[in-house]
């Protein structure tokens, strides 16, 4: 059987365009196409570097010795000769352990009433009914707006009239509940079908049994996002105890830290130490748990 030439070149030609079409496709990457992909992955490694950037330099100076140029460009982040003789000289330089179990002291305490004093409050601006609710509820919205440094010689007054100015109690009275720890709470309780407890009422449960049996347990994942935010804000906290603390045995280690800043020493080494201590139990911790901080973020719903 023969081919003649107008076939051959007939064939030739659709095989040219459909190579071209084929060629033309553009590239996908799980069915989105690859530009688009890129972009994105190239704006979150930008993210990436521009917050964990600081953070790498200075564990990286904080593990640097003497003999290492810190201020060398472009930047080395692996240390030729790690040591933690910086860390021991910041042990050395201030009580450093005495300002952590100050801040564990404060910072423990503030997790805890922020769970209790914000999972009541949440539950009555959910649940229950009363005047001038829409108001409160107002009010602690606006404590997330108002930036802490406009009440800030208000809270100082009412704290100086209390007779807690150089206490640990003075730190933890203004952030033992906080608006955000309230909303959050409220918001999850809010979430919950009304079904549940109203059946609990046709049992005969009180308020109180209702509130501890039913809904605290419904919860918990935001109980948790409250008690890691609480306990993160109060180790992290510097303004308020700079104001309310005198006597160096009751600083924080946010406080005592600064010490290391021309005080002591000008050592960028041993500062980056310090700040290495105040960060890495919070990053140990958000580790720990993060499981259930995720979890609780949407939390709302009943599990059955």
């Amino acid at each position: 059987m023969s081919i003649n030439a107008p076939d051959l070149a007939q064939a030739a030609a659709v095989e040219q365009v459909s190579t071209g079409t084929r060629r033309r496709r553009p590239r996908t990457v799980g069915g989105e196409r690859l530009w688009p992909v890129g972009l994105r992955y190239g704006l979150l490694l930008a993210m990436v570097v521009l917050m964990a950037g600081p953070f790498l330099y200075q564990l990286s100076t904080s593990l640097k010795g003497p003999g290492e140029n810190i201020f060398a460009y472009p930047p080395v982040l692996v240390p030729l000769e790690p040591t933690l003789t910086n860390f021991v000289r910041v042990a050395e330089t201030i009580p450093v352990w005495r300002y952590i179990g100050n801040s564990l002291v404060v910072a423990g305490i503030s997790m805890v009433t922020n769970v209790a004093f914000g999972a009541t409050a949440g539950y009555a601006l959910a649940r229950l009914r009363f005047r001038f609710s829409r108001l409160v509820l107002l009010a602690f919205v606006a404590t997330i707006i108002i930036p802490f440094e406009v009440i800030l010689v208000s809270v100082f007054l009412t704290v100086r009239g209390m007779g807690l100015v150089d206490t640990l109690a003075g730190v933890i009275v203004p952030t033992a509940v906080t608006g955000l720890s309230v909303l959050l709470l409220r918001n999850a309780f809010a979430a919950l079908p009304r079904e549940v407890e109203e059946a609990a009422v046709i049992d005969g449960a009180t308020e109180w049994q209702r509130f501890r049996h039913i809904a605290l347990p419904a919860v918990r994942g935001t109980l948790t996002v409250v008690a890691i935010f609480s306990f993160m804000f109060a180790w992290d906290e510097f303004l308020w105890p700079l104001v309310v603390l005198k006597t160096p045995d009751n600083f924080t280690l946010t406080v005592g830290i600064q010490y290391l800043s021309g005080t002591f020493t000008s050592d960028q080494r041993v500062i980056a130490a310090g700040t290495m201590i105040a960060v890495l139990p919070l990053l140990v911790g958000f580790f720990a748990f993060q499981r259930h901080f995720f979890r609780g973020v949407g939390e709302g719903a009943v599990k059955g």
